[in-house]
């Protein structure tokens, strides 16, 4: 194969010409023969038989020689573009063929290329980024969550029931005398004071002792189904048992139950505080990221090829597809669940691309002006972290993902740090408010943790 030409015939497009070589060419078509001619049947001869000269003079000269090139394209063309220094962004396309025969082939092909990128300052962008503060509040909502989930539900026997109970009830809902369907339940789990059934409903359950059997008396909301609507309702209710929530204490020995790490009370209420902490920044960083990203966007100079964008979306489609078929349904399904018709959802998805697409372009271009590499270190420490993520030892993940995969979103990585650590973070401006008076500015600071 050679490379004959590589012409820009319009924007991010070049044309492309090979010539294939007589004896490469003669050879694909021999092989193309001998892989044919036992299919080949020829009057005269057996099944197989049929000299290569009789089928071509039966078939056409260049009947082997057309299979021939089909077989040498592929290798060819991406050898083509591999010589050319091409980074193309779509498949080669409108394949011509000028010669073809035992002298060799002549043809070209097109193909859309990245776009010539131009980019404005980007070292020292300025954005607002903000101040990670960890309250005492923050803490104490933590803590208060793992209390909540290693409540214990205790029976109650000796009381009436009271808010705050769970309240274990059998009841059915009749409207005019009439039982009405949804209306029936039997051993519910009822919070009391939960606002989990109709208004008025539990407050009549409170103050009833296990076993009673009463009327609840209520109203259908206004907004409620059309079916009941408005409508007065009795419903027979059956109080079969009472349980309370028991929060365990805030102590050492529930820090040790709810923390490996923590040995003390205070022991886990810093790491709690770390974590919080540590889920702010991110938040913090991203949002600079996000920043950051927008002013770039502003900064290139680009004709983007259409097909850049349209690949975008078509990868970012499947990929969302992909994630909730893993939960058992299709795309079409998830989208009528959440109330989104597919055009919506493909506009949402071209917004999204388009804005990705230029990130990438200002990123590889900052990558190529600062001389941005990835290196062994930057590969083997990737491999480390998909080894950790899926627990599969670092050399199986190696036979499973080839370095060129990730040579692109590696380099990308490092163009990003390397504006992130040359931009400027600046503090958000401070919101105009009233005076506090000095007891609740001091109260105030006494809930709060420095940075």
């Amino acid at each position: 194969m050679a490379l004959k030409s590589s012409t820009k015939v319009e924007t991010n497009v070049y044309e492309v010409a090979v010539t294939l070589e007589g004896e490469a060419v003669a050879k694909a078509a021999q092989d193309a023969y001998l892989k044919a001619k036992k299919n080949i049947t020829i009057p005269g001869f057996r099944k197989g038989k049929a000299p290569r000269q009789i089928i071509e003079k039966l078939y056409g000269e260049n009947f082997f020689y057309e299979e021939g090139l089909e077989n040498l394209l592929q290798g060819a063309v991406s050898d083509a573009i591999d010589e050319a220094k091409l980074d193309i962004v779509d498949n080669p396309r409108d394949l011509e063929v000028q010669t073809l025969g035992k002298d060799g082939a002549e043809f070209t092909f097109k193909v859309t290329v990245k776009p010539e990128v131009k980019i404005g300052e980007y070292k020292g962008l300025k954005a607002e980024k903000a101040t990670v503060r960890v309250e005492a509040s923050e803490v104490e909502a933590e803590l208060n969550s793992l209390r909540e989930k290693g409540a214990r539900e205790i029976s109650v026997e000796d009381r009436a029931a009271e808010k705050d109970d769970i309240a274990d009830i059998d009841f059915e809902g009749f409207v005019d005398g009439v039982a009405f369907d949804g209306g029936k339940g039997e051993h519910f789990a009822l919070t009391l004071g939960s606002g989990q059934f109709i208004p008025g409903f539990e407050d009549q359950v409170i103050g009833h002792n296990i076993g009673d059997e009463f009327d609840v008396n209520v109203t259908f909301p206004e907004e409620y189904t059309p079916e009941l609507a408005g409508k007065a309702a009795v419903f027979k209710v059956k109080l079969h048992g009472l349980k309370v929530r028991e929060l365990p204490e805030l102590d050492d020995e529930f820090a040790k139950d709810v923390s490996e790490d923590a040995d003390t009370l205070d022991d886990l209420k810093k790491s709690i505080k770390e974590e919080i902490r540590k889920r702010k920044q991110e938040r913090a960083d991203a949002d600079f990221r996000t920043k950051i990203y927008d002013q770039l966007i502003g900064l290139i100079d680009a004709e983007i090829p259409e097909v850049m964008f349209e690949k975008r979306v078509e990868e970012d489609k499947n990929n969302f597809a992909q994630r909730v078929g893993m939960q058992g349904i299709d795309l079409e399904t998830y989208l009528m669940y959440i109330g989104m018709d597919m055009d919506t959802f493909m506009a949402d998805l071209r917004v999204q691309a388009e804005r990705n697409v230029k990130i990438s372009l200002a990123l590889q271009k900052i990558a190529e002006l600062e001389g941005l590499e990835v290196t062994d270190e930057d590969y083997e420490a990737e491999y480390t972290k998909y080894a950790e993520m899926y627990n599969i030892e670092v050399e199986r993940i190696k036979m499973m993902v080839p370095q060129e995969t990730m040579k692109e979103d590696l380099l990308l990585e490092k163009a990003t740090k390397f504006v992130i650590d040359n931009a400027v973070a600046e503090k958000p401006a401070k919101k105009t408010a009233a005076k506090k008076t000095t007891k609740k500015k001091a109260d105030e600071e006494k809930k709060e943790d420095a940075e």
